[in-house]
């Protein structure tokens, strides 16, 4: 396969992926953890949305669903499925030492351990999914948060999933 086919596709399924777990797990419901309510009043004062601003500041403070991605990608590249269950065993610590009582890490890295093993059949390699969940946080993170914060509450309405704030 085509790496840069490959990278696309990647950054696509892994972004679905990380967003539709950690939307379906009430992100941008509330700030889940320490810190998440900073960063979503912060996004909400330079025009974004509350909502994707909570789901941003979830995420920036404890381990959901885009670090479980992300990890289980780097875990499957080295070892193989182990890798990406050892994955998702990590972020399920780490989401207790957080204080974090959600699941959506884990269960990120375990979807995205077994879309690796399936699509790895037709040429993908963990490699482009590692690659495209990079991409994927900096859409969310690093490019424009107020944006980004407008498209992650889109998504949280239509999932039923607004803040109440």
């Amino acid at each position: 396969m085509n790496e840069i086919i490959g990278i696309i596709i990647a950054i696509i399924i892994c972004w679905f992926n990380f967003v539709i777990i950690d939307t379906y797990f009430g992100l941008p419901e509330q700030p889940g953890v320490e810190g998440a309510r900073n960063v979503g009043e912060s996004i909400s004062q330079r025009d974004g949305d509350i909502s994707g601003g909570f789901f941003q500041g979830n995420i920036l403070c404890s381990p959901d669903a885009s670090a479980g991605t992300l990890l289980a990608s780097i875990g499957y590249m080295i070892m193989g499925i182990p890798g990406g269950l050892l994955a998702g065993f990590f972020v399920f610590i780490g989401n207790r030492l957080c204080a974090d009582p959600g699941y959506a890490g884990s269960l990120g890295s375990f979807t995205i351990t077994f879309i690796i093993y399936l699509t790895g059949f037709i040429g993908f390699r963990p490699e482009m999914f590692v690659c495209g969940m990079v991409i994927a946080i900096l859409t969310i993170q690093g490019i424009s948060q107020p944006k980004a914060s407008r498209l992650l509450g889109g998504i949280a309405r239509k999932f039923n999933r607004q803040s109440k704030e």
